[in-house]
């Protein structure tokens, strides 16, 4: 993609959210009207979701999923399949526009401060593509953890899955290193939060058993 071309994409995704129904849609209508085009544009669209203060029951497992069979389909350069658990989730339409509006300005900002073609080595090098698209499952499957009373669980994950997304449709290896330094960070932040909670419970099982 050239910048003018994600552009265009990005127009063609805030018209379909105009034509969004005023009710609830299951994932599989909106998929439809989505396409299957465009899907790294899908999934760093719904990364942004995680990053705006607009809640929407339910939305972190399910949207995670999405994410990581966009992923799948990226990496395996197929065509995008779902389980009809997924496809027949429904989301209120109000909360969901909302989202998506709010998600487009993060987005079009971001758009405008990426350039193509930027550190070639890891845009157009074919090893480097697989790990890009291996860490977007990585960033998903953090998503899709049941973490909701730990801080930035949702953060993290979603801007290793903005940030990826984005360089790899801008061929961008600037923003593709800022998704290196995201996961990074989630490597650090989870690590120690896992193993604080696991020195918390040794302690307790050495004072019970003392």
């Amino acid at each position: 993609y050239e910048k003018s071309l994600l552009i265009e994409e990005l127009g063609k995704v805030k018209k379909i959210i105009s034509k969004i129904p005023d009710r609830n849609l299951t994932l599989s209508e909106i998929i439809n009207l989505l396409g299957n085009d465009g899907l790294l544009i899908f999934a760093s669209i719904l990364s942004i979701i995680f990053l705006i203060p607009v809640s929407i029951p339910g939305i972190s497992t399910v949207f995670g999923g999405i994410i990581f069979f966009i992923g799948i389909s990226n990496f395996l350069n197929k065509s995008l399949w779902l389980p009809s658990s997924i496809k027949n989730k429904s989301f209120p339409s109000e909360k969901l526009r909302t989202a998506l509006n709010k998600g487009l300005k993060w987005f079009y900002f971001l758009e405008k401060i990426s350039k193509p073609h930027r550190f070639r080595l890891i845009t157009c090098n074919k090893i480097a593509s697989k790990i890009n698209g291996f860490l977007i499952l990585f960033g998903s499957i953090l998503l899709m953890i049941p973490l909701g009373l730990m801080p930035f669980s949702n953060t993290l994950p979603a801007l290793i899955i903005l940030f990826l997304s984005i360089g790899i449709i801008q061929k961008d290896g600037i923003i593709i290193l800022l998704g290196y330094f995201s996961v990074l960070g989630a490597f650090i932040y989870f690590g120690l939060f896992f193993s604080t909670i696991i020195l918390a419970f040794k302690k307790i099982v050495e004072s019970i058993t003392m």
